[in-house]
């Protein structure tokens, strides 16, 4: 039993990690089946020549060496990124530089949602290309606050409706890539006035002020095959759960997205090592509540020693407590059939630089007018 729960514990957590090659705590990390998935951000992306471009070749190796760290009878981690467009684009040059999503709001006609889906395709291909299976992208955040540090131009739109569609037409976009595409941040992160990286948000809309805009992008979203994964977001809702972050709140996690909505999927949380979370729990008892709240997928994207008090808690409360052991495994076993899913075409299209080029112009001249 113990040996099982350790299994799904590992499965559940998915981790960051400080440099451009697998090192000796990663390799224990992943081969001990203490760790489900890799997160890859800017520290780990090797640059070459003068001009700091990245360098394809190196991350797909890394990536390729990542997928064969796994215990016997686990399936390989899934190599997960940031690839949204504009300030939050971890693969940069010689990709393209994509511009921010909020440009959508000013492509005209009805051209934004097949721009979207294009857009979504094509950076999608891109990730496939060296590897990588799963995009921490589109944003499902209505941008209606503009002194929001965080969301901002990263939203699809400031309208609920255009955000919806454009942002669901940029997933089915990677999906035909193949990569696994993850809407976020739940229930909306859109109407912060802090950066939950560094404060804990609280949002005080009425709910009828929530359905109208902040839940409807993640309410049609929740049925979209497109959408296999959503992220929570580290915000208090007073009028979800007056007390509780969203992360952490079995009302928001499991009563609305979950029942109300309807979504199958998995659920990941935002990062563990957040000051929004880690000021105010320890990360056993974050990584415990998280999952107890109906998260699938725990990230912990920076510090070893929140990795390891995540897992351990994980472990120490599922030998404990039957109910959260059977809890651990339903999670990890939503982590297994992700993995084993096919993912879109059988053949993914293969990465075009020359159309993403043409895309992120297309996008870009809104932006101009």
């Amino acid at each position: 039993m113990s040996q099982a729960l350790r299994r799904d514990a590992g499965q559940i957590l998915w981790v960051g990690f400080p440099g451009p090659r697998v090192d000796e705590e990663l390799a224990r990390r992943l081969a001990g089946g203490r760790a489900g998935g890799a997160i890859l951000f800017a520290r780990n992306l090797a640059t070459a020549g003068s001009d700091g471009e990245h360098d394809t070749r190196a991350i797909a190796a890394l990536v390729a060496d990542l997928k064969t760290r796994a215990p016997a009878g686990e399936p390989p981690p899934l190599v997960c990124v940031d690839q949204e467009g504009g300030r939050v684009q971890r693969i940069r040059a010689p990709l393209p530089e994509w511009p921010p999503m909020l440009a959508f709001d000013e492509v005209a006609g009805g051209r934004a949602e097949p721009l979207a889906e294009s857009v979504g395709q094509a950076m999608g291909a891109e990730l496939a290309a060296v590897g990588i299976d799963v995009d921490f992208a589109p944003v499902l955040d209505v941008h209606t606050n503009p002194d929001n540090p965080i969301i901002g131009d990263r939203a699809f739109s400031r309208d609920p409706g255009r955000a919806a569609a454009r942002a669901l037409a940029f997933a089915r976009g990677l999906r035909r890539a193949g990569v696994l595409g993850c809407g976020k941040h739940f229930p909306g992160h859109g109407d912060t006035q802090l950066d939950s990286h560094l404060a804990l948000p609280r949002v005080d809309r009425d709910r009828a002020g929530l359905e109208s805009i902040e839940l409807l992008p993640f309410r049609r979203a929740a049925r979209d095959p497109a959408i296999p994964m959503v992220m929570t977001a580290h915000v208090v809702f007073s009028a979800l759960d007056d007390k509780t972050p969203a992360t952490l709140s079995r009302r928001i996690v499991t009563g609305l997205l979950r029942e109300e909505l309807g979504f199958s999927g998995v659920v990941v949380s935002d990062d563990l090592d957040m000051k929004a979370i880690s000021d105010h729990a320890g990360a056993g008892d974050a990584a415990t509540a998280a999952v107890e709240a109906g998260c699938d997928v725990l990230l912990a994207c920076r510090r070893e020693d929140v990795q390891d008090a995540a897992y351990e808690a994980i472990v120490r409360e599922g030998e404990r407590r039957p109910a959260f052991r059977d809890r651990v495994a339903e999670a990890a076993g939503r982590v297994r059939a992700l993995k084993a899913a096919p993912r879109g075409q059988r053949e993914a299209p293969a990465a075009d630089p020359a159309r993403s080029r043409e895309l992120a112009q297309e996008l870009r001249a809104g932006l101009r007018r």
